[in-house]
């Protein structure tokens, strides 16, 4: 076998790898068990994110929640929002500082943000999988 031969080779088995993670690392969108929507738009989940609308596409009032950080946060910012964990901090930072905006809550933990989830009417957030026991709903996302 030659190397370029080996390099094609390993540079498909690294791509397919990769999508495979990422199909594994793919999160879930939760909102409050009582909420109306069922399912989000794409866009719809991205404008919420990043502040450019507060409210779901039935005028009910949407509250934005992340994790602090970790493989599920990059996956959600990388996939949904479609920005790098830096700038969509600095992007929210500059609507902190412009008065545009307030710092999105955070949680340490995704049983955390599922607890505020589950109690607070009109939260949004993001998880790797939701257990039987978990009291949110599950949205679906479209394009």
């Amino acid at each position: 076998m030659t190397i370029g031969k080996v390099h094609t080779y390993a540079l498909g088995l690294g791509l397919m790898l990769s999508c495979a993670v990422a199909r594994a690392q793919d999160v879930l969108i939760v909102t409050y068990k009582g909420a109306s929507v069922s399912q989000i738009r794409e866009s719809e989940l991205r404008d919420i994110f990043t502040g450019v609308r507060s409210r779901f596409a039935d005028g009910s009032r949407a509250i934005p929640v992340l994790l602090t950080g970790g493989p599920t946060h990059e996956v959600f910012l990388h996939h949904h929002v479609r920005e790098e964990p830096d700038d969509f901090r600095a992007h929210w930072r500059k609507l902190v500082f412009t008065g545009q905006g307030a710092m999105l809550k955070e949680f340490s933990s995704e049983a955390d943000l599922l607890k505020y989830v589950s109690t607070t009417p009109g939260a949004i957030g993001y998880v790797s999988r939701v257990r039987g026991g978990d009291e949110v709903k599950v949205l679906v996302v479209s394009p």
